[in-house]
């Protein structure tokens, strides 16, 4: 790989096409060696970010980092680094992010800015995620309990807590405190410390206060400018809470409109968006998911692709390629490329299925369904290729694909439409074909 495989409009965006979980971190990883400044849009610390680093004395072996509020790109040199109005932020953790990376000699003073428009988790929004989960019971949407749902929450509501509110702390800490009130009365059993969360908020702020800035004007200045800027996408197209498997979702937009709102970046400004497709599915935690495999084979997926949240450890669950949710992120996401993650993981499969199509009670549909309960009745329809059964994880070229996993990638693209332009076969940086 070298630069001239990378070229790139001067304002990208990478977002994911699936339920969360494609490999996002990866290619994040290597564009924002081209760019100046990486930018996170939306979601919060629900969203885990895997990066595999190489040693210095050893590139062919790596260090795994997981990320959650801080953008993947973020081991560059000479890079800065933005969360945007778009998040919710718990700030603990940040700092928590922030630490680590100092330990491995990366300092983000005067080169990361928070927007002050951005929303705050609390801990007591984690608690609430909690409470929230055990009143559904059996309908429980299977949350990070991260506290994420909650803040947006308040911030839909119009009484959430915005980072910027800090820099004048007492007014700060006396609407922190009305919140928090207000909160108990819907939910009596909520217990926290309130004024314990404030001090600790009081002294995070004499080591954020330099962070803190209006990030939508400084990026569109850099833009002007002609700085080269990389958007890093969150979660997945079908966790969007518009788009997605509703109410298996987010509480935020992953998909392309979040790019805008999440960052105040405008609409005409984003032209190369790059879509994240894993060459199978998963999903973390409950939801629909029409191509889900029962059987031995979802396990042997599940341990060949290393198939555990980053953020939860938890077992995610596997399945055949879903070519209509493919299509469907394509279409509301206008993609002008895809990257095809862990091709490798199937390299021992003599048989491999692809969902081309949905069926409901008997009837073709041109779309995924919008109620939950379409799902009961619905029929995958498959086609089956052949495997290759050859390992993947030396090619550096489409060519050196055996011809049956090429075959493989060019049907996906045909199905989905939109050109594969970047094809995985391994967790390392240099494990990347480009076409």
């Amino acid at each position: 790989m070298n630069d001239t495989q990378f070229t790139q409009a001067q304002v990208s965006a990478v977002l994911g096409t699936q339920w969360g979980d494609e490999g996002k971190g990866k290619l994040v990883d290597i564009l924002a060696e081209q760019v100046d400044i990486i930018i996170r849009a939306a979601g919060g610390a629900n969203a885990g970010h895997t990066i595999y680093v190489p040693k210095k004395d050893n590139p062919e072996e790596s260090t795994k980092f997981i990320f959650h509020l801080v953008p993947s790109g973020c081991f560059h040199e000479g890079k800065e680094i933005i969360l945007g109005n778009g998040l919710v932020i718990h700030l603990g953790t940040l700092i928590e992010e922030m630490d680590t990376l100092k330990e491995h000699g990366i300092d983000l003073t005067g080169k990361m800015f928070i927007s002050d428009r951005a929303h705050i988790v609390f801990d007591y929004h984690k608690k609430i995620d909690g409470l929230e989960e055990e009143r559904k019971g059996d309908k429980k949407v299977g949350t990070t309990l991260r506290g994420i749902g909650p803040a947006y929450q308040d911030k839909i509501a119009r009484r959430g807590v915005r980072i910027g509110e800090m820099l004048d702390f007492d007014k700060f800490a006396e609407h922190v405190r009305a919140t928090f009130t207000g909160l108990q009365r819907m939910y009596p059993d909520l217990k926290h410390d309130i004024e314990k969360e404030i001090e600790d908020l009081r002294k995070m702020l004499g080591f954020l206060r330099p962070f803190i800035a209006d990030t939508a004007l400084y990026i569109n200045n850099a833009i002007d400018e002609g700085k080269k800027v990389l958007v890093e996408g969150a979660n997945g197209a079908h966790l969007d809470i518009d788009h997605g498997t509703y109410p298996f979702v987010t509480s935020s937009n992953p998909t392309g409109g979040g790019l805008h709102t999440g960052t105040g970046i405008g609409l005409n400004k984003i032209t190369d968006v790059i879509g994240i497709m894993k060459a199978y599915t998963t999903r973390v935690g409950e939801g629909v998911f029409p191509t889900e495999l029962h059987d031995e084979l979802g396990e042997k997926i599940r341990e060949k692709g290393g198939e555990y949240g980053s953020t939860t450890g938890r077992p995610r669950r596997c399945g055949w390629f879903d070519a209509v949710v493919g299509r469907y992120a394509v279409r509301i996401n206008g993609h002008t490329a895809l990257n095809l993650t862990k091709l490798d993981v199937l390299d021992e499969l003599p048989h491999i299925k692809i969902a081309t199509g949905y069926k409901y009670k008997g009837k073709p549909l041109d779309s995924m369904p919008s109620t939950i309960d379409q799902y009961k009745d619905l029929e995958v329809e498959y086609i089956e290729m052949d495997g290759w059964i050859k390992d993947t994880s030396t090619a550096k070229t489409f060519e050196d694909l055996p011809e049956n996993a090429q075959k493989y990638v060019l049907k996906l693209e045909e199905l989905v439409g939109c050109p594969m332009k970047y094809i995985g076969v391994g967790i390392r940086r240099d494990q990347l074909i480009v076409r």
